[in-house]
């Protein structure tokens, strides 16, 4: 497993942290802002001026049952907002805070402004060159009647000399919906439900498994109409909560939009990533998060904006307008004062510390004084539960955070003394490492250690929603709600990726690829349940960067095709017609007509 985690985080490095390029900066980064900037002004600023047309056309009163498509307008949004509202809201903001400080919330907010013209331009590409195959009478559901996205665009739009850069998207677009879209939502959800209740995360994992795979056998249709009841429910109770402890702590709400400011530029507050000004490392944390949660740029959401019912690309494309303004500017941010107005991002919190846990590593203060990642030490030697470090050696940090103090119990009564054994051989198994331990004294191995911690991810957010609401006596309904939200936004997110990466499959293999396709899908969600949540987001990232590079190529290079589309779109105002259409039909409806 080290060696495996040892090439996740060198092919992890190269694809976000260049050191050419000045240590946390990568050209990923560079590449998705740059492309925002470009799109923007070459389509005038379009998700500004067309935002207001966008929720118009979102509402269905421009809807025709009768044009070409598997969804409506508003389920083709729903499909793809409960892949983007997903655990990027709940554990991917906590990240981005944790790592990169309050700060880094600034560049999740300009990675979303950027990307709603980014979002526009992939998905009205996906709509042009879609491929609408209108199935005979012995199709199943689970087929689909549409494909489109950039595998799509990139072979029609640019041409067949393209075609090899279409299928790597297309592979890598599948590799990565079984780990960001899927896995990693199972993680997240194990890992909460673990902390929660102790549950194990391979129950977890089976039944979030099984809930998934009884919705995307149906298709997009399917998935299309769960997704529409879901995703509203679930915005509605993360939302309202949200919402309610900001009110709550509304005394702080400035203070908390002054650090975010402030420390966007001039990084002080970080606790795992920051330290003396590290500038780059919180923007790259914001963008990379900002990415993980929005999906702009990706080339995810087109493929879902592709089913939609419509014969007008554009008229699609300021549907998606809303996806990072519903899903970075308005929820994320939420997310976030939650975490900052409580007060939770910076403070230790009581922790169970599992030495079998992928949460725990080993850090030291590098040149700059921030606390980089290190070898394990063979022990660390603990007197009354104070770690004794010789010199500048290796830390034992929670999170990437060092812990202070070890406790053998949960009240935190009982100080530990003994030794931290990294690589311990236990003589009861024939294992030469059986992992970390904790010896006492006497020479009994403990397993469990508990003390303060620095918190991250999920667990972070549902302690900054306990105690908000724990100041009106909820607390117990602060854990739940983000619970709930979890576990409804990760099976809705599964779901919803599951549909992106069968349309990769059937680019690639036909239809006769879609079921196994599916099959592995559902595989993988328990192993995402099962992996140390480290090495699974670090993965997802790999993934994540290496399917953009080629949607980014192609956004640019038909830039000029959108452009032209957009302008014929709103000169000819194609949505009076089908307003009146629209109106008919319902009062055809109404007379018993139809």
């Amino acid at each position: 497993m080290n060696f495996l985690e040892r090439i996740i985080n060198t092919l992890e490095h190269y694809v976000w942290s260049w050191p050419e390029i000045g240590g946390e900066l990568s050209f990923i980064v560079i590449a998705l802002l740059g492309t925002g900037v470009f799109l923007t002004f070459r389509l005038g600023f379009i998700q500004f001026r067309r935002l207001g047309h966008g929720i118009g056309v979102t509402s269905g009163k421009y809807d025709d049952p009768n044009e070409p498509g598997d969804v409506s307008h508003f389920q083709a949004l729903t499909t793809a907002l409960s892949a983007t509202v997903g655990i990027g809201n709940i554990a991917g903001v906590a990240i981005a805070i944790h790592w990169g400080g309050p700060g880094a919330l600034f560049w999740m907010w300009v990675t979303a402004l950027l990307g709603m013209a980014v979002k526009y331009t992939e998905v009205t590409l996906a709509q042009h060159y879609r491929v609408v195959e209108f199935p005979d009478k012995d199709a199943k559901a689970w087929e689909g009647s549409v494909s489109g996205g950039p595998m799509y665009y990139i072979e029609k739009g640019l041409g067949k000399k393209w075609k090899p850069l279409a299928v790597f998207f297309a592979g890598a677009l599948m590799i990565t919906s079984f780990l960001t879209g899927n896995a990693i939502q199972a993680n997240t959800v194990a890992d909460l439900v673990n902390t929660e209740f102790g549950l194990p995360v391979w129950i977890t994992g089976l039944v979030t498994a099984g809930l998934v795979a009884l919705v995307i056998i149906g298709g997009i249709g399917r998935i299309g109409k769960v997704t529409a009841v879901l995703a509203p429910i679930m915005a509605v109770i993360y939302v309202t909560g949200a919402l309610v402890i900001i009110v709550i702590h509304y005394a702080e709400v400035p203070a908390a939009f002054a650090l975010i400011f402030t420390e966007a530029f001039n990084p002080t507050a970080g606790v795992a990533g920051t330290g003396a000004g590290v500038f780059l490392l919180t923007m790259m944390w914001g963008v990379r998060r900002g990415l993980f949660s929005n999906e702009a740029g990706q080339g995810s959401a087109p493929i879902a904006h592709a089913a939609a019912k419509t014969d007008e690309p554009v008229s699609e494309g300021v549907v998606a307008l809303l996806e990072p303004f519903i899903d970075t500017i308005v929820i994320c941010s939420m997310t976030g004062l939650v975490i900052l107005t409580t007060g939770v991002w910076n403070q230790p919190i009581p922790t169970t510390m599992d030495l079998g846990s992928g949460d725990i590593n080993y850090v030291a203060p590098d040149e700059r004084g921030v606390f980089a990642g290190g070898d394990a030490p063979a022990e660390i030697r603990v007197e009354n539960g104070v770690p004794v470090y010789v010199g500048s050696g290796n830390r034992f940090a929670w999170h990437d955070v060092e812990v202070e103090s070890f406790y053998l119990d949960e009240g935190q009564t009982q100080p530990f003394t003994g030794r931290i054994v990294t690589n311990y051989d236990d003589p009861s198994t024939s294992d030469e490492e059986s992992g970390v331990v904790a010896l006492d004294e006497a020479g009994n191995a403990h397993t469990m250690l508990y003390g303060d911690a620095i918190e991250t991810s999920a667990p972070l957010t549902s302690a900054a929603f306990s105690k908000g609401l724990g100041k009106i006596g909820l607390g117990g309904l602060g854990n739940f709600i983000v619970l709930i939200s979890v576990l409804l936004f990760a099976i809705s997110t599964s779901i919803s990726w599951s549909y992106y990466g069968d349309r990769c499959a059937n680019y690639l293999f036909g239809k006769k690829g879609i079921l196994p396709y599916k099959a592995v899908f559902v595989l993988m969600h328990f192993v995402g349940a099962i992996t140390s949540l480290t090495a699974i987001w670090v993965l997802g990232d790999v993934a994540l960067g290496l399917v953009t590079f080629p949607n980014l190529i192609a956004l640019v290079l038909l830039s000029g095709v959108v452009a032209k589309l957009t302008k014929s779109y709103f000169e000819r105002k194609p949505w009076i017609e089908n307003a009146e259409v629209h109106r008919r039909l319902k009062e055809e409806k109404r007379s018993g007509k139809v």
